[in-house]
């Protein structure tokens, strides 16, 4: 079972693969298009060649916990996901995942250009980390 987590950009998302057991990021990578149906059809050879089971997609709800533009695009997104797939897509809180991808990127020395080519996907990895350690304590 792998699970792919996908943090969605208005130019760059990130995405992050599992391992089959469910318990590390295998695989990251960053998607570079400007419209939902190009995005997907860049996920879509994807999540087939990584036998992808289940979709995590980052949820960017405000700080005090309301929902904004960019939540609702992702809600949106999300169904899209699941009628190009037709696999199970879980909303995830993905607050301050992108703020500590670059905390986490600037502390291993790389300069704000640097980062801007991998933030995303450390940001989708941060996410399939939180995700995959919630299954395991729920289970």
């Amino acid at each position: 079972m792998k699970i792919m987590a996908i943090d969605y950009g208005d130019a760059h998302t990130g995405v992050a693969v599992s391992d089959r057991t469910g318990t590390l990021c295998g695989f990251s990578t960053v998607v570079t298009a400007y419209t939902s149906e190009k995005v997907l059809a860049q996920l879509k050879p994807l999540i087939a060649e990584h036998e992808v089971t289940e979709l995590v997609l980052g949820h960017p709800v405000n700080m005090d916990g309301t929902r904004g533009p960019r939540a609702e695009k992702a809600e949106a997104f999300a169904e899209q996901l699941r009628e190009a797939t037709g696999l199970p897509v879980t909303l995830w809180d993905e607050r301050r995942t992108t703020v500590d991808a670059h905390n986490i990127l600037a502390n291993n020395g790389k300069r704000a250009k640097e980062r801007k080519k991998t933030v995303d996907a450390v940001a989708a990895s941060l996410m399939l980390e939180g995700y995959l350690t919630f299954k395991k304590r729920n289970l």
